[in-house]
C-alpha cells in the first residue's frame, strides 16, 4: 500500500497551487497552512531547493468527526498536500492517503472515516 495519492501536471508551479486549492475547496477542504519549503530552506540553512510547497488541507466536517472518534487524532491533522516541481519542469501534486496513515491507529470507526477523506482527496486530485 502506498502512503500517498498523486498526479502530474504540466509546467506552471503557481498555477498548480491555485488549481490544487480550488480542487480541494470543491471537495469541502480549506487550506489552513501553506509551507514554502524552498523559501524556508534558503532562509534557514542557505540551501537551494526546487519549488516545493506543503498545503495543510482540512475538511472541517470530517475533521470534527475524526476528533470525536479518536481524541488525539489531531496529531495527524491536517491532511498534507505537496505541490512540487520535478526536474523536467512538470508539477507533481501528492496528498497523504489517510487510510494508510491511520493504519497505526486500532480503531475501525476511524478507518471508515479515513476512507471518506481518501475518497474526497482522490476526487480533488482527479480534478487536476
Amino acid at each position: 500500500m502506498t502512503y500517498y495519492l498523486s498526479t502530474t501536471l504540466g509546467p506552471g508551479f503557481e498555477e498548480a497551487i491555485r488549481r490544487t486549492a480550488a480542487a480541494l475547496k470543491e471537495e469541502g477542504f480549506g487550506v489552513l497552512t501553506e509551507i514554502d519549503v524552498r523559501d524556508t530552506l534558503k532562509k534557514k540553512i542557505g540551501v537551494e531547493f526546487r519549488n516545493y510547497r506543503i498545503l495543510g488541507a482540512c475538511n472541517p466536517k470530517l475533521a470534527h468527526e475524526a476528533l470525536q472518534i479518536e481524541g488525539n487524532i489531531g496529531t495527524m491533522l491536517p491532511c498534507n498536500v505537496v505541490v512540487q516541481e520535478a526536474a523536467d519542469g512538470k508539477i507533481e501534486v501528492a496528498a497523504i492517503d489517510p487510510v494508510a496513515s491511520m493504519m497505526a491507529v486500532d480503531n475501525p470507526r476511524l478507518k471508515e472515516a479515513a476512507g471518506q477523506v481518501r475518497d474526497k482527496l482522490k476526487s480533488a486530485i482527479a480534478r487536476l
